[in-house]
Parts: structure tokens; sequence; C-alpha cells
């Protein structure tokens, strides 16, 4: 069976970028199609023959964000007759590459198209730009749904997703959560709390920010991303911004850690598994992907309203928590690759058949 893969671009790295990694393991020769690719700020896709778009000789190809009304043509102008399988996973673009009868195509949706859908007032909160934007973003939000029929069939990283591919795509679809490497590498935690993120706004970094200058509480900050420095100018003395880690580098910080701090709402969350496989519990907000990870009272605590207060509280909750870290690790390996393997593996022999 030849497989392709399909991504909506490569210039960072994330949950997303893992869900490739993973694939990658299940199906080592397919090639991976995507719009650009910035191979400076994405390393870890040098184990992929990677097949980029017209886009990729575009100036400034790597500012995705300038070709947003060409993405369509980008991928609509992949060949895949080749292939008897297409996996395209996508929050955005991705899923709307045109295959032939004999080519089956499954959309591994990581969300769909934020900035149209759900994502929408958070992406356009400039008055000024939601009115100049308007005559595009109908474009795009018309051609999205139509490119949301294309896919024989949706697999949804969580049960937050699957409610919006229907809501939004009018489509079904199954849930197989993402997977993670379970690590067993438990240690005594220091008094630092942690996160790991994009720095980019819907992440809600800034208000973990503020809870932790308000409660004077050392927080360390691992990732990159534009809102890096908006977010360093209002972080007081107790929190450290350290950038992009290695995996190597993130294993002492998750491991040292008291907890994680998780203070938006997600599609699903990769890094509360990642800090439950380290023995650590979570702090999260009650919402979106976090509802289907941690377990509360046992693997961490939520906070309810996306406010300073409502995090704060949960905070000063959490010193009087009792947590048990193999109650944690033992949460994360209901996410481990094989339960991945095993549960993609059944979708793709069940739309074969």
């Amino acid at each position: 069976m030849k497989v392709a893969l399909v991504y909506d671009r490569l210039n960072k790295w994330g949950g997303a970028e893992r869900i490739l990694l993973a694939l990658h393991k299940l199906f080592p020769q397919a090639p991976l199609y995507t719009s650009v690719y910035d191979k400076k700020k994405a390393p870890w896709a040098d184990v992929f023959n990677v097949k980029t778009s017209f886009l990729q000789n575009f100036p400034l190809a790597t500012h995705h964000e300038l070709y947003a009304s060409l993405m369509p043509l980008a991928f609509e102008s992949f060949n895949f007759d080749e292939f008897d399988l297409v996996i395209s996973v996508t929050s955005e673009a991705g899923k709307s590459i045109i295959t032939k009868p004999q080519t089956k195509h499954i959309c591994y949706c990581l969300t769909p198209t934020r900035y149209l859908w759900s994502g929408y007032d958070e992406y356009f909160k400039n008055p000024l730009l939601k009115i100049l934007s308007k005559p595009v973003v109908l474009y795009l939000k018309f051609w999205d749904k139509i490119a949301a029929q294309r896919p024989d069939e949706y697999i949804a990283i969580s049960k937050e997703v699957q409610g919006r591919i229907s809501k939004y795509y009018d489509r079904n679809s199954t849930v197989v959560y993402p997977s993670i490497e379970i690590q067993n590498y438990e240690k005594e935690s220091r008094d630092y709390f942690l996160i790991v993120s994009r720095l980019v706004s819907y992440k809600k970094i800034d208000l973990a920010i503020e809870a932790f200058n308000k409660l004077k509480l050392p927080l360390k900050i691992i990732g990159t991303g534009m809102e890096i420095n908006r977010l360093k100018k209002m972080a007081g003395p107790t929190i450290e911004f350290l950038g992009y880690l290695t995996d190597k580098e993130l294993v002492e910080y998750y491991s040292g850690c008291r907890a994680l701090i998780f203070p938006g709402f997600e599609d699903f969350g990769l890094t509360i598994l990642e800090a439950q496989s380290f023995g650590k519990p979570v702090i999260a907000f009650k919402g979106g992907g976090a509802l289907e990870t941690v377990i509360e009272g046992k693997t961490g605590i939520f906070f309810n309203k996306p406010n300073i207060e409502s995090l704060t509280k949960a905070i000063r909750q959490f010193d009087n928590l009792v947590i048990d870290p193999k109650a944690c690790t033992e949460q994360a390996r209901r996410f481990d690759f094989e339960q991945f393997k095993e549960n993609f593996m059944k979708r793709i022999e069940d739309l074969l058949k």
C-alpha cells in the first residue's frame, strides 16, 4: 500500500508536529506534502521526503499568512494518483487535496480552520482588520466548507474537535487520540511551575503571567512565538522565559516542576499528557481537550473561568491537593503509541474494506 502524508506547512514545532512523527513511525516511506517548508524552523522534518507546493518559490514564502488566499490552489495542485491512501493532518487547507476514487483520503483533523470558525473572534479582535478582511474571510469560509467534503473519512484528535467537525463541516468523525512517549522518569519536584507552549494569543499565556505576577510564584515558560516580546514586557521577576528547548532539555524541566499550567481552551493538549507521563499534575482551564485528559482531583485541578481570579484560586487550592505521581503516569499510559497505532490502523482497515 502506497501512502502519502499531507500537512499545512512545515515552519514550527508543537503538538501537531509530534503527530506527524508518530505517523512517520507507521509509514516510514510515506512522502510528506506541504505548502511551504522552512528547514531552519522545522529541523525535525529531516526524516521526511518533503514535497512542497509552488508557494515555496515565492518571496517570503515561509511567512505563510501572506499567501492565505493562495493556499487552496497550492493544495489542489498536488497529484496523488500513484497512492492508495493519503492522510492529511490539518487545521487549515491540507484537507482540500483532490484525489481520484481509487485513492482514499483520511483527514486527521486537528480542528476546523481555527481563524475562520471557532477562533474567528480571537484572530480578528481589531475592528478595522475585521472589516478589511471580510471579503477574503467570506471567500475562504465558502471554500473551506466545500473542501471539507473531499476527505473520504474524518478522524478527530479529541471529542472537542469531533464536535466542531460536526458543527462547522456537517461531517461525522471518529476520535483517535494522539500519542505521547511515556517517560517513566520521576524525581522530586522543585519550587517552580511550568508552561510548555507556542506563544500565540489563543494559548492565553498572558493570563498565566498575570496570575503569577500577582502570586509572586516562580513560573518557567518554554516555547517561542509571535507574542514573546509582549509577554516578556508583562512578566514580573518570578517569571523566566527559556525559549525553544530540545526534548532532552525538556525532560529536566518537566521532571522538576511542581505542576504544568495550561491556561488556554485547546483542541487536545499534548503537553498535558507529557507532564502527566513524568508524574506531574496539571492546573488547566476547564474546557476543550483538557476535559478528556485531566482527572480532576486525581491528576490535576481545573479553573472554571478564563480570568486571573479563577486561575489564582486554583493555584492556591493546588497547595492543599495531594496528587499521587503514579496516578498521573497511569493516565498518560492510556495515550501511548501502541494505543494510537492500534486505533489508527483500525480506522484505515475499515475504510479500505
